[in-house]
C-alpha cells in the first residue's frame, strides 16, 4: 500500500481540483491511501460529494494555507509546523507517508521541503526534475527551478539524480545523459558545464551513460535520456516549451474553423488531431519531482486541473513504487566510491612519476 500525503490548500484551485483527483486516481491505483492537509470548512465540503473515498481518506485540518504569492521566507516564517503544506511535507519524514504531492507555491514547498527532510547526504542542493514528451517517448530535465546557477559538481550531482529517476520511472538500466549547452563542440559553454562533462566522462558509472553536451532541440527530440542545466536555463526551457505547445493548438484551432472546407477536412482528420492534442496535453506530464532530499515531494503546477493533478500523483506513486530514494542513494555511493578510487590511483601515479624524476 502506497501511503500519499496531500497539501489540499495549494494551487490556483484547492479542494475543488484536488478532491476530485484522489477521486480519480483512486480508481486507477486502489491500494492507495491519503492523508489529506487543509481546512476544514474548505476541504469536507469537496470529501462530502465522493463517499467513496471515505475509507481511503483521513483528513486532517490545518488552520494556515501557504498563498500562492507567499516568499519562501514568509511561508516558513508563519506556516513550519502548522499549515497545510509543512503538515503534508512532515507526515513524509515522520514516516506516515510515502510521498507528498502539493500544487502550491514553488519557492515555499522547496524551501520548506528542504529545511524539513533535508538534503541528502553528498547532495549539496536539490533540484526539480520534469518530465518532458519527445519524438521518442519521454525524457527528464533537470533542474528547471530549485535555484539559479549550479557548479560543476552540483551538475554532476543533478545528473545522478536524473538517472536515477529514469532507472525508477522508465525502467532503463543505463539512461543517457546530456548536459545543456550552447553546442556540442568541448570547447564552448561556461567553465562549470565544461567541468562537469569531464568528471563525467572519466568517472565511467554502470548506472548511466554520459553522451556529452546536446543543445537546446536535442531536449524535444529526445536524444538523451536526461538532459542536466541550472535551473535559470532549465525553467526558461521549460516554460517556454509550455507556451509554445498552448500557441500550436492555438493556431490549429483557428486554422480549423476558418472555413467550411477546413472544417470538413478536420472531420476526416478528427482522429489524427486527437492525436496530437493527447501528445501535446501538458496534463498527462504534469508534476516535478523534488531530487535530492531525504524523501519525495512532488509540485503540481498551480493551475492544472483534476486530470493534471491526478497525473502528478502517479507520478509520485510510481516514484515509490520504484524505490527511487533507494536508487539515488546506490548510485551516489557508487559514484564517490568510484572517484575516490580514481583520486587515489592520480596520487600513486603522480608520486610514482616523482619518484622516477628523483
Amino acid at each position: 500500500m502506497i501511503r500519499i500525503s496531500i497539501d489540499a490548500m495549494g494551487g490556483d484551485h484547492g479542494p475543488g481540483v484536488v478532491v476530485p483527483a484522489l477521486a480519480t486516481f483512486l480508481e486507477r491505483r486502489p491500494d492507495s491511501r491519503f492523508i489529506v492537509f487543509g481546512r476544514q470548512e474548505a476541504v469536507q465540503p469537496e470529501l462530502a460529494k465522493f463517499p467513496k473515498l471515505a475509507n481511503s481518506v483521513e483528513f486532517i485540518h490545518c488552520d494556515v494555507a501557504v498563498r500562492m504569492d507567499d516568499k519562501p521566507s514568509q511561508a516558513l516564517r508563519h506556516g513550519r509546523g502548522k499549515s497545510s503544506m509543512w503538515r503534508a511535507i512532515e507526515a513524509v519524514k515522520l514516516g506516515q507517508a510515502d510521498v507528498c504531492i502539493s500544487a502550491g507555491n514553488t519557492g515555499a514547498l522547496m524551501a520548506m521541503a528542504r529545511f524539513c527532510l533535508r538534503t541528502m547526504a553528498k547532495i549539496d542542493r536539490p533540484a526539480i526534475a520534469a518530465i518532458w514528451p519527445t519524438t521518442r517517448g519521454e525524457s527528464i530535465v533537470l533542474d528547471v527551478g530549485a535555484s539559479i546557477g549550479a557548479d560543476a559538481h552540483q551538475l554532476v550531482d543533478f545528473a545522478i539524480l536524473g538517472g536515477a529517476m529514469s532507472r525508477a520511472l522508465f525502467q532503463i538500466e543505463r539512461p543517457t545523459i546530456g548536459l545543456l549547452n550552447v553546442g556540442v563542440e568541448e570547447i564552448k559553454g561556461q567553465e562549470e558545464v565544461k567541468e562537469a562533462g569531464q568528471i563525467l566522462r572519466y568517472t565511467e558509472l554502470n548506472s548511466l551513460v554520459y553522451q556529452g553536451f546536446v543543445e537546446g532541440d536535442d531536449i524535444g527530440k529526445g536524444t538523451v535520456d536526461v538532459v542536466v542545466t541550472e535551473g535559470f536555463s532549465g525553467n526558461i526551457a521549460l516554460k517556454t516549451a509550455e507556451g509554445t505547445a498552448k500557441q500550436i493548438a492555438g493556431y490549429l484551432r483557428a486554422a480549423m474553423s476558418q472555413s467550411l472546407m477546413s472544417k470538413i477536412g478536420y472531420f476526416f482528420a478528427r482522429g489524427a488531431f486527437n492525436a496530437l492534442r493527447e501528445k501535446m496535453d501538458v496534463r498527462k506530464s504534469n508534476g516535478g519531482v523534488f531530487l535530492g532530499l531525504n524523501g519525495i515531494v512532488v509540485k503540481s503546477h498551480g493551475g492544472t486541473d483534476h486530470e493534471g493533478f491526478a497525473a502528478a500523483i502517479d507520478l509520485g506513486y510510481d516514484m515509490v513504487r520504484n524505490r527511487l530514494i533507494d536508487r539515488i542513494e546506490a548510485d551516489l555511493q557508487l559514484f564517490h566510491a568510484h572517484r575516490h578510487q580514481l583520486s587515489a590511483l592520480g596520487r600513486a601515479r603522480a608520486d610514482e612519476e616523482g619518484e622516477g624524476e628523483a
